[in-house]
């Protein structure tokens, strides 16, 4: 998605429901939204809270909430306007709504709290087996079956390939959709999560390698006078966050024990500092005597590429100064925090969090190493 400038320009926002197909919710629905907070998080589902003013003869109190217009699993498409672009932030369902009734006039209100589209993978256990299916094609098999809420699919096939031996193994499902596609994606040092939009009604559902090449997101500028986009920036460095990881197969025939080659990374985790953080730690992978050499890779990899951020980065913006929305899961860069802090990082976690006239995210960031890179910052 393109970056749309919002400079001092008004951000507008539209509010959809439904129970499967959406449309636009009641002037009074609209007229009533008082906040709303969204979070999104590479690997986690993202959820949402929004926050309406009840008053006593109101139509949300009178005829929507006995209705059930605002009942769990009912759809929640949430998007933003700026400058004529639109974007979607939220596609998802509602969980739970809580009333809070006030004897002060205008403190009453509902909050309607729910999750993305994801939910709907884990709604149900199920059991089921794939034989001779690599772990990509079992993802493509079950993301299949929610193509009628608009959601496609981008799946990546995994970096160590894994032919299926249906003489040897039958990979086997007792669990819910999404846990069971969270399980291959742990286990190939991949990312599952759901992007709303580009329209109201469609999303994508990504299983693949955090996505760290490609264009950067306008540059967080902090401790520049003026020039800042963000008035503080918190960085931590946990030397023992990153792991080595240690894996053995086991020859069936001759029952000989051979340590795996410690895994590159490079191709899950494109490098983004200079200084790469050493792993402290070394960890035994149990069971991977036990499996065949190609799983036991996979695993070996996923677990180094996944403990292999030291560096983590926090804090928040206003986006009519920033001038731009941060978004998730991408890669951003951070200039004004110094030699060894400045440089690209990706994006693990927005919260958006809207009111009338205001518009202010929370973030997180994280990365391999120190020291940039590169001498230069995208604007």
């Amino acid at each position: 998605m393109s970056e749309v400038p919002i400079g001092s320009g008004p951000v507008h926002l539209s509010l959809h429901m439904g129970p499967k197909l959406t449309r636009p919710v009641p002037g009074e629905v609209a007229q009533a939204l008082l906040s709303a907070q969204i979070t999104s998080t590479a690997g986690e589902r993202s959820g949402f809270q929004l926050a309406f003013d009840l008053t006593k003869k109101g139509r949300i109190v009178d005829r929507l909430l006995p209705e059930g217009f605002f009942d769990p699993k009912t759809r929640v498409i949430l998007a933003l306007t700026i400058k004529g672009t639109p974007s979607v932030i939220l596609d998802g369902l509602i969980v739970r709504n809580e009333v809070g009734a006030s004897n002060q006039p205008g403190q009453s209100t509902l909050t309607v709290t729910g999750e993305d589209l994801t939910l709907l993978l884990d709604l149900e256990e199920r059991t089921d087996r794939y034989p001779n299916l690599a772990p990509s094609q079992r993802v493509e098999r079950i993301l299949g079956k929610y193509a009628d809420y608009g959601i496609d699919s981008r799946i990546i096939r995994e970096q160590v390939h894994q032919p299926p031996r249906e003489e040897l193994r039958v990979d086997y499902q007792s669990s819910t959709d999404l846990q069971y596609v969270n399980d291959l994606a742990r286990a190939n040092g991949y990312t599952f999560y759901l992007d709303p939009g580009p329209r109201p009604g469609r999303s994508t559902a990504y299983w693949g390698p955090e996505q760290r090449l490609g264009q950067r997101q306008h540059a967080l500028t902090v401790n520049s006078d003026a020039h800042s986009t963000v008035d503080q920036l918190t960085f931590a460095y946990d030397g023992t966050a990153r792991e080595q990881p240690e894996a053995r197969v086991q020859d069936p025939a001759t029952r000989r024990v051979t340590l795996l080659p410690d895994p590159d990374i490079g191709p899950l985790r494109p490098p983004l500092a200079r200084r790469e953080s050493p792993a402290l730690k070394r960890k035994p992978l149990s069971g991977t005597a036990k499996m065949d050499p190609e799983r036991a890779r996979a695993q070996a990899l996923a677990r180094a590429a996944t403990s292999a951020d030291a560096i983590s980065g926090s804090g928040s913006l206003d986006v009519n100064r920033h001038g731009y929305v941060l978004r998730p899961r991408e890669l951003v860069g951070v200039r004004g925090a110094g030699v060894t802090y400045d440089g690209d990082y990706y994006v693990k976690s927005v919260t958006h969090n809207l009111r009338v006239g205001s518009y202010q995210q929370n973030f997180t960031l994280s990365r391999e190493g120190l020291v940039a890179r590169s001498d230069t910052v995208r604007p």
